[in-house]
């Protein structure tokens, strides 16, 4: 099974955002763990991360088309990407929306995604510990 995990904007500075809220961990150090517990499930993980949109929607329709599933944190584009939105909604496996912090308890204008009703599922403020939830989800099949 192929998963693409696909990470946004700012995500590239993960270690030096408050790690109370995201975890403590560098964008590499979250990679190690995803294609660790990957492996652990029987998948192969394709992990990018990038701050230009455009690229983000270009790997939402490659890896949507090639992938079984797609893992997606698009940080802040979240909140209004309908781009993003429209990309994923092709993707031919499900995808799992992940977010490190609790989007529910944060700035009024966080509590929204564009991305809801398109998700298979949804991790919400579990740490790192939301993306092996997510992997999890997509293994089950």
């Amino acid at each position: 099974m192929l998963v693409g995990v696909l990470n946004g904007v700012n995500l590239n500075l993960l270690e030096r955002r408050d790690p109370a809220v995201y975890g403590g961990l560098s964008l590499t150090q979250l990679e190690e763990r995803i294609r660790g517990w990957g492996q652990e499930l029987g998948c192969e993980v394709v992990c990018r991360q990038t701050n230009d949109e455009g690229e983000y929607v270009d790997w939402c329709q490659e890896l949507g088309e090639s992938a079984d599933g797609l893992v997606v944190n698009p940080g802040a584009w979240s909140h209004y990407s309908y781009a993003i939105h429209d990309a994923l909604e092709l993707a031919r496996g499900p995808v799992v929306e992940v977010h490190l912090s609790d989007i529910a308890r944060r700035e009024e204008w966080r509590r929204h995604s564009v991305l809801a009703d398109l998700a298979a599922h949804r991790v919400i403020g579990k740490g790192p510990e939301g993306y092996r939830e997510a992997l999890e989800f997509l293994a089950r099949g």
